[in-house]
């Protein structure tokens, strides 16, 4: 089987960023623009359209209601601060006031940093603030 040149082009380019960003994370999100300045790389994830269906709700309408989003820290980048946006998607069964929402861990536990980059300052606590980006 052949495959186009961009068709090889974006095999790579999801390999790579599979490699740079939390595991699992394209599962449930589409990469959908970045920024970046002299200081800080910006990335923001979008939540693919895939509710969370349970037996209960399976035969019920379901519709796409909104967003909130999250921010975290993760690895520095070329020696840039990181930070990952994801725009987490909210639906509503028709007909009910609750809002339902897929159960992805992005940070670690009471913090805002992406959950392996706050395992390993943790497990450099005497260094943990010259790799998050503050040099004081």
């Amino acid at each position: 089987m052949l495959i186009g040149k961009y068709g090889i082009i974006m095999q790579l380019t999801k390999e790579l960023f599979e490699l740079i960003f939390p595991q699992g994370i394209f599962e449930w999100f589409e990469l959908k623009g970045g920024k970046s300045d002299k200081a800080t790389t910006r990335i923001t994830f979008v939540e693919k359209d895939i509710p969370p269906v349970t037996p209960e709700n399976q035969d019920k309408k379901i519709i796409a209601k909104k967003f909130h989003d999250i921010t975290i820290s993760d690895f520095p980048l070329r020696g840039k601060k990181v930070l990952l946006t994801f725009r987490r998607r909210y639906w509503k069964i028709e007909g009910q006031k609750e809002y339902l929402k897929r159960d992805i861990q992005l940070a670690f536990p009471g913090t805002q940093l992406e959950k392996k980059f706050a395992v390993f300052l943790k497990a450099h606590s005497g260094r943990a603030t010259r790799f998050s980006g503050d040099h004081s």
